[in-house]
């Protein structure tokens, strides 16, 4: 979750650059750089954060979702107008709960075997299994009543009907035979169709990546023959946004995502640009047992305490917008405003009587107390939203010791944030930006079994969000979204989810240009000359 971008915390976390999850992006400026492409050379690409183990299918942090599109492809990609186009299948079709779909010839893995269609089938199985604790499932993929293999045709029958089944398959990267049979390998290396193949590893440093030259089922059938092509991607760790854009600037990395006022100097500079509209300030709450926040009396007066729009400016870098639903990242079929006089109002006053009526009193020091326990919370906040996040943090800090409560911010990058949120459990209050396209691919987070038995970390448990979802889940598509704003709402006003900020996050590059969709498409990467 970081920032999660379609990749989604854990599909998640999507560190917003990020981020997810996993659509399509903003528009492009070349800077006027074009002087033609170059062949056989290396694009190097920032990081914020070390992906960790490199498994496709066991996390979706946003770091680990871009590297993970350079080795391995998915069933059906999705094109910059949202449709479903062509990429491991060359035909695919759906009839209510039945997908079916049919292999393009040839396809082999970077171990020099077959893809087949068996293989396929045994990637969603291992997925659909609960028992794996994929956060693919879910998410971008809908539970599977069964699926099956016939030659070189997939047919997938989904538990129940699934709104937007296509459009998550294109974020399910498919492993090969060799990994299936011993995922420990996938820790450290690739098995995959894509169109790059993991040849040096250094946690912490940098990836190597190097072309596949017998590639040719790429997104709309594009090849490995592509003018200007890379022939190698180094995506190095910094997680310093200055001195990646310092980098940039001086050609010795060609691209990088900047979310803080270093952005300013890019654009100065007339470099290429990519946006990617993105929920950058989105606030959980640990409603498990043994934290306050499991109190509703306490969340609703921890938000109330806040000034959001004064956050959202500072998050930003008064570059940003209001939030408006949990779904941004295009392309998003449902398009809503379900935050507007549904988050709770900035309100010193009324947080200060929340806690009150819920005996939460003031102690010697100031920091209120119930039964014994003061009112001391764990803040934890991504690394991903740069300086402006430090700041805005920081605030947030301020104002809740103003009713009271003593919050201690600590930033992360999105690996061990995710760790902690789906692992250790050690927080109460986290900014995490959750980026997906549709809203059937937030479910798994906001309801359900709670972290670590499933994706919802934050232990959320809203009967009138559910009962919205199961609603919506019958319905096909934008038929659905008044009812999924609906569910959203409820979500909103229990300040369940208090989403805060958007804005269009850049990756800027210099002696390169791409297409992004939730991250960088590997086949559109084009070195320039000059």
């Amino acid at each position: 979750m970081h920032s999660f971008t379609r990749s989604a915390v854990a599909v998640a976390v999507t560190a917003v650059a990020v981020a997810a999850l996993a659509g399509c992006s903003g528009a492009g400026d070349d800077g006027g750089e074009s002087s033609g492409y170059v062949d056989g050379g290396t694009f190097t690409i920032s990081m914020v954060a070390d992906p960790g183990a490199l498994d496709p299918q066991a996390s979706a942090v946003s770091t680990l979702f871009q590297l993970s599109a350079f080795a391995y492809d998915r069933l059906v990609s999705i094109d910059q107008d949202g449709k479903v186009q062509s990429q491991l299948a060359s035909d695919w079709s759906i009839d209510g709960t039945a997908i079916t779909l049919t292999l393009n010839d040839g396809i082999t893995c970077s171990d020099g075997s077959d893809f087949t269609a068996d293989t396929a089938v045994a990637n969603i199985l291992w997925i659909a299994d609960p028992e794996n604790q994929s956060p693919f499932l879910g998410s971008f993929l809908a539970p599977v009543a069964s699926a099956e293999a016939d030659g070189s045709t997939i047919t997938i029958e989904l538990a129940a009907p699934a709104p937007f089944a296509l459009e998550g398959l294109a974020n399910v990267p498919m492993v090969c035979a060799a990994g299936l049979d011993d995922r420990d390998q996938l820790t450290a290396a690739t098995l995959g169709t894509g169109p790059y193949v993991l040849t040096d590893a250094v946690p912490n440093d940098h990836y190597t990546y190097e072309l596949n030259e017998d590639y040719a089922w790429g997104p709309g059938g594009v090849t490995a023959d592509e003018e200007g092509l890379p022939a190698q991607i180094v995506a190095r760790i910094i997680p310093n946004e200055t001195t990646a854009a310092n980098l940039v600037l001086s050609g010795e990395i060609n691209a990088a995502s900047i979310v803080g006022p270093d952005a300013a100097r890019l654009e100065a500079a007339g470099l290429f640009s990519q946006g990617l509209p993105a929920l950058v300030g989105e606030q959980w709450y640990n409603q498990n047992a043994g934290h306050a926040t499991s109190d509703p009396a306490v969340r609703m007066a921890l938000t109330q305490a806040l000034d959001l729009a004064e956050l959202q400016k500072v998050v930003t870098s008064n570059a940003g917008e209001p939030a408006t639903r949990l779904t941004v990242l295009p392309p998003s079929t449902c398009d809503y405003d379900a935050v507007s006089g549904n988050v709770p109002v900035f309100d010193v006053d009324a947080a200060n009587a929340a806690l009150e009526d819920a005996g939460w009193v003031p102690g010697a020091d100031g920091i209120r107390e119930k039964d014994g326990v003061k009112l001391e919370l764990t803040f934890l906040y991504a690394n991903t939203l740069g300086t402006g996040g430090t700041s805005a943090a920081e605030l947030a800090t301020q104002q809740w010791e103003e009713i009271g409560v003593k919050a201690t911010p600590t930033q992360n990058d999105s690996t061990t944030l995710t760790g902690t949120i789906f692992g250790s459990g050690a927080w109460d209050v986290a900014w995490v930006p959750l980026n997906v396209s549709n809203p059937d691919q937030v479910v798994g987070f906001v309801s359900g079994a709670s972290a670590p038995d499933g994706t919802n970390f934050a232990g959320i448990h809203n009967a009138d969000y559910e009962a919205g979802v199961a609603a919506a889940m019958g319905m096909v598509g934008a038929e659905g979204c008044d009812t999924w704003k609906e569910a959203e709402t409820a979500l909103f006003t229990a300040a369940d989810v208090v989403p805060f900020a958007n804005n269009v996050v850049k990756t800027y590059a210099k002696g390169a240009e791409f297409t992004m969709l939730d991250q960088i498409v590997p086949t559109s990467i084009r070195l320039i000359a000059g």
